[in-house]
This record gives structure tokens, C-alpha cells and sequence, in this order.
């Protein structure tokens, strides 16, 4: 897994104000901790930042985080969470964690379907029932996507968390055999999606019933 290299300056100051007049100044506000580190605050490049996020996906890439002044020269960090503004699409603040490379985390990693589906040319519906899965792993063993091979799949069958198989070291602590990709008989298939409309058109109803009855009270 490459590991990408980032770069980061701490900041003093807290609160709304400093942290507006950075953004101003091209700068995200940030902190870093883990396990064996108090929290430190970080201020880092947007437009780097912008960057490294199209690189790798938030919570499975690891970055290489060298903070300007720090005796340590770089950490091993992921991305923890990162804010945005709903419209703007603004970066307002990133978390990083550092990580043990010697230890197993927890990430979600997204299931990609592959192969030609034989329920599917059968006339089926494909559904994918859990789009990311929950894995156990090493951080330098962390992979872009799962991989589920669908070509056998029939008509009415599933696929359970306990079929995918498995590359190196890596686990699924799943409690329960979950489904993660079926393949739905068409009129199984018709009969969810009116029953959908019939939810959302009953709901409509309720709405505009209770619209007019808040009208009326006025």
C-alpha cells in the first residue's frame, strides 16, 4: 500500500475566529492524536489536502504526516473524520489519527461485484445488500475494495458475509451471516419497488394532510 506524504504546521489559537481567518489563508484547521498521544492542533494546505483526498479514500488511505518543528518526523496517520460544509463543499476541519502499524484495525471497505452474474442473464435482479463491509486488518494490509465474485450466482441465491473468501491476514468480525449481494426473482423485484411507491405516496398524503390541518388551525 503506498503511503502518501503530508504536511502540517501547529496553531495556538482555538475557536471560530482563528479558525475562519485560516481558511482565509488557504489553510484547513486540524488536529492529530492516538493511543499514546494527547491531542496536538494542526493547520494544513487546503489545496494539498483537496489533493490527497482524491488520491485515496477517507479511512483506508494512510498518510506519512510531517508537522513542521515536531522532533518526531513523521507519523503514520489516517484521516478519523472530516467536516465540510453541506453546500459549499468547504473543507472545515480534518482529524487525524495515528496509527500502530504493528496492530489490527477496524475500516469499512466497499464490496465490488465482479464477474458476468448467471441469475442476472436469467432475467434476475441484482442487489447489493451491504455496499461496504467492516474488516480487521493491518494498516499496510488495507485494501482498495472487496471483491465478490458473482458469476455462479443464481436466480433466488445469495451471497453471506461467511462465502467471501479472504486475502492474507485479513477479517470480517461478523456476529451474524449476514446477506451482502443477491440476486432478487423479478417479480420479488417489482413487488419491492411498488411497495416502495406505495410508502412514499402514503407519506406524501400524511404531509400534506397535516399541512392542511396546521393551514386550518392558523
Amino acid at each position: 500500500m503506498e503511503i502518501i506524504d503530508f504536511k502540517a504546521t501547529k496553531r495556538t489559537l482555538k475557536g471560530n475566529g482563528p479558525a475562519r481567518r485560516l481558511r482565509m489563508q488557504g489553510q484547513t484547521p486540524a488536529v492529530v492524536y492516538g493511543a499514546k498521544m494527547a491531542p496536538e492542533m494542526l493547520a494544513v494546505n487546503t489545496l494539498a489536502l483537496s489533493k490527497a483526498l482524491k488520491a485515496g479514500a477517507v479511512g483506508q488511505t494512510l498518510y506519512h504526516l510531517s508537522i513542521e518543528n515536531d522532533e518526531k518526523q513523521k507519523r503514520t496517520v489516517m484521516i478519523k473524520e472530516l467536516q465540510a460544509d453541506p453546500v459549499s463543499r468547504t473543507l472545515l476541519h480534518v482529524d487525524f489519527y495515528e496509527v500502530d502499524m504493528t496492530k489490527k484495525l477496524l475500516v469499512n471497505v466497499p464490496v465490488v461485484p465482479v464477474g458476468d452474474c448467471k441469475g442476472v442473464e436469467l432475467g434476475g435482479v441484482l442487489q447489493v445488500i451491504r455496499r461496504e463491509l467492516e474488516i480487521l486488518c493491518y494498516p499496510s494490509d488495507i485494501p482498495e475494495s472487496i471483491e465478490v465474485d458473482i458469476t455462479n450466482l443464481d436466480v433466488g441465491e445469495s451471497i453471506h458475509v461467511e462465502d467471501i473468501p479472504l486475502a492474507g491476514d485479513i477479517e470480517i468480525p461478523a456476529d451474524v451471516n449476514f446477506t451482502v449481494i443477491t440476486v432478487l426473482i423479478p417479480k420479488v423485484a417489482e413487488e419491492e419497488e411498488e411497495t416502495e411507491g406505495e410508502e412514499g405516496a402514503v407519506e406524501g398524503e400524511e404531509g400534506a394532510a397535516e399541512e392542511a390541518s396546521a393551514e386550518s388551525e392558523e
